[in-house]
C-alpha cells in the first residue's frame, strides 16, 4: 500500500482514479476546492478508512507542501477545465494551469523524486491537421488573441516543465493527455458534450449543436482511462514520455446527436447553434481531434475500447438514476 495524493480528487476523472486507488489498497488524499470538483461525486467513499479529503486550493504552498511530504505518489488532475469555463475565463485557466504544477514538480523533487501523474489534454495539439495525432507531432495553436487557446498552451507549458524535471532531476514523471474522456458524473456545465446533450434529449430537446455537427471527436469511458493510468504509474518504461490516451474511434457531433436521440427519445430534434452565440465572436474550434494510441498500447498492452454505444448506455442510465433519487 502507498499514500497517494489526487490533486482535483472531486473532479469527474479525480473521483473515479480515486475510487479506483481505494480499490487497489491504496491510501489516498484528496485536494479539491470545489469550484469544478463537487463533493457528491466522493459522496459514496465518505467515512473510508484509507481516504482524507482536504478541501483547499492548489494555489495554497503551504497546503500542497504538507500534503506532498506526506505522500508517495502524486496524481495532478487539478486545472481549469472545459470549452466554456476556458473561453470565459482565461486568467483563472493560466493561473490555475500552470504556477501549481511547477509547485508541485519542485515539491516531488525536494520530497526524493516522487512517482508523477501529469493530467494533460488534446488540446495541447491545437489546429494541427493531421488525420491522427501523434505524441511527436508539431503543436499548432491558434493567435493570442482566441482566449480558447490559452487552455491548450498552458498545459504544454506543463509538460515542458514536467519533461524537464525529469530531464534535470530524474523525477519519474509520466504524462497523459486526455481525448473527450466521458461516463457517470460528468457534468455538462462547462461545455462537456454527451451530458450535455443526454441532459437535453431527456426533458424533450432540441440537442443543440454548435455549428453543423461535422466536427470529429472520439469518446473514452472514464474507467478506462484511469485503468490506463494507473497501468502508466506501474510501468517503468512509461516514465519520461506523453501519453496519448483516449479512444481512436471516430464520431461526429452529429452522429453523437443522433446516437443520444435514439437511445433517449427518437422524436427528439436537432436545433444549431453558432458558435459566437454559445461562445462568443472570439471562438475558434478543432474540426477534428483522433488519437494514435499506438504507444500506449506498446507500453501498457491496451488502450480505451468500449464502444460508443455502451458508454450512452452507460451515462444515460446514471442521469435517470440521478433524477429519480433527486425527485424521490
Amino acid at each position: 500500500m502507498s499514500r497517494c495524493l489526487v490533486t482535483g480528487g472531486a473532479g469527474f476523472i479525480g473521483s473515479h482514479l480515486t475510487e479506483e486507488l481505494l480499490a487497489a489498497g491504496h491510501h489516498v488524499t484528496v485536494l479539491d476546492n470545489l469550484s469544478t470538483g463537487r463533493s457528491e461525486n466522493l459522496k459514496g467513499l465518505v467515512g473510508h478508512p484509507r481516504l482524507t479529503i482536504c478541501t483547499g486550493s492548489i494555489t495554497d504552498q503551504m497546503l500542497l507542501a504538507e500534503l506532498v511530504r506526506d505522500a508517495d505518489s502524486i496524481y495532478h488532475l487539478a486545472a481549469a477545465v472545459g470549452v466554456k469555463l476556458v473561453a470565459d475565463d482565461p486568467v483563472r485557466t493560466i493561473e490555475t494551469n500552470i504556477y501549481p504544477t511547477e509547485a508541485l514538480l519542485q515539491l516531488a523533487v525536494q520530497g526524493g523524486g516522487k512517482p508523477f501523474f501529469l493530467a494533460s489534454t488534446s488540446e495541447v495539439y491545437g489546429k494541427n491537421p493531421k488525420e491522427q495525432w501523434t505524441e511527436e507531432d508539431d503543436l499548432h495553436l491558434g493567435p493570442t488573441s482566441r482566449p480558447r487557446w490559452a487552455y491548450g498552451c498552458s498545459k504544454a507549458i506543463d509538460e515542458f516543465l514536467a519533461l524537464a524535471y525529469f530531464r534535470k532531476h530524474g523525477l519519474p514523471v509520466v504524462i497523459g493527455r486526455f481525448f473527450n474522456v466521458v461516463g457517470p458524473r460528468q457534468v455538462g456545465h462547462y461545455g462537456m458534450v454527451i451530458p450535455r446533450f443526454v441532459d437535453q434529449a431527456l426533458i424533450g430537446g432540441p440537442v443543440i449543436v454548435y455549428d453543423d455537427g461535422g466536427q470529429v471527436r472520439c469518446f473514452a469511458h472514464v474507467r478506462e482511462v484511469v485503468a490506463s493510468i494507473m497501468s502508466l504509474m506501474r510501468t517503468p518504461s512509461a516514465q519520461g514520455q506523453v501519453f496519448n490516451i483516449g479512444s481512436d474511434k471516430p464520431w461526429s457531433i452529429r452522429q453523437l446527436a443522433e446516437a443520444v436521440i435514439a437511445k433517449v427519445d427518437p422524436a427528439v430534434r436537432i436545433e444549431y447553434l453558432p458558435y459566437s452565440k454559445a461562445y462568443g465572436d472570439d471562438f475558434e474550434d478543432v474540426r477534428r481531434r483522433v488519437p494514435d494510441v499506438s504507444r500506449l498500447k506498446r507500453t501498457i498492452g491496451s488502450a480505451p475500447h468500449l464502444s460508443l454505444d455502451s458508454i450512452l448506455e452507460d451515462i444515460i442510465a446514471w442521469k435517470r438514476s440521478q433524477t429519480t433519487s433527486n425527485a424521490s
